[in-house]
């Protein structure tokens, strides 16, 4: 296993990262976190555990800087500039596409809550690249124009109580053009505490790398 704790740059800020990658990785999962949260997620450092017991290779990392994280714990003024974010984490894309450990590897994103849509928008950026979406309690309705933009087959995993979200999902299925699946966890609410919830999303997920991260 490569394990190694990384700084990826998007323009003028450095982004840290955990890069962490099986033996025979059969692709590259990057992680979107939600608003509020980071690389440090315990939800998207579990999801990401199981997905390396999978085979694939992940990088957590945070989508803003110390300083700006400093800000938005105050304003909450960075974590829904879905350009923002989506920009750095195409910059995240294009970082393991010049790395020879990892540039070989199909790629795939997962987002959670805010991180969701710009998973997507970066999807729809990177075309050619980006291979598979999952969205865990997202908010893909803030992709909006991008929504249709989007080539990777993507999974929307929603928990069954988290009502608002759920109905959000499935109006920004309809926009997807893309092949698209949705997966709600039944009982689950927006941060799916439930026991046996997150393992439910793991599971999902590795399953929909597994079907669908290869070169596009």
């Amino acid at each position: 296993m490569v394990s190694e704790s990384v700084v990826v740059p998007s323009g003028q800020a450095d982004l840290a990262g955990d890069l962490e990658i099986p033996p025979g990785a059969g692709g590259l999962v990057l992680f979107a976190h939600g608003s509020g949260s980071s690389r440090l997620s315990p939800r998207n450092r579990a999801v990401a555990h199981e997905l390396q017991r999978a085979g694939f290779g992940t990088l957590l990392m945070d989508l803003l800087t110390e300083q700006e994280d400093r800000v938005d714990a105050v304003t909450a003024e960075h974590r829904f500039d879905i350009a923002l974010l989506a920009g750095r984490l195409a910059d995240a894309i294009d970082w393991s596409g010049q790395r020879p450990d990892t540039a070989d590897l199909p790629v795939g994103l997962f987002g959670a809550s805010t991180g969701a849509a710009a998973a997507l928008v970066a999807a729809a950026e990177r075309p050619g690249t980006v291979a598979a979406v999952v969205s865990r309690g997202g908010r893909p309705d803030l992709a909006g124009d991008a929504l249709p933009l989007v080539r990777a087959p993507v999974l929307l995993i929603v928990g069954g109580n988290d009502e608002t979200v759920l109905d959000l999902n499935r109006e920004a299925a309809e926009a997807l053009s893309a092949p698209h699946a949705t997966h709600v966890v039944p009982g689950a609410t927006h941060l799916f505490p439930e026991p046996g919830a997150l393992a439910e999303v793991a599971a999902a997920a590795a399953d929909w790398f597994r079907d669908h991260l290869h070169h596009g």
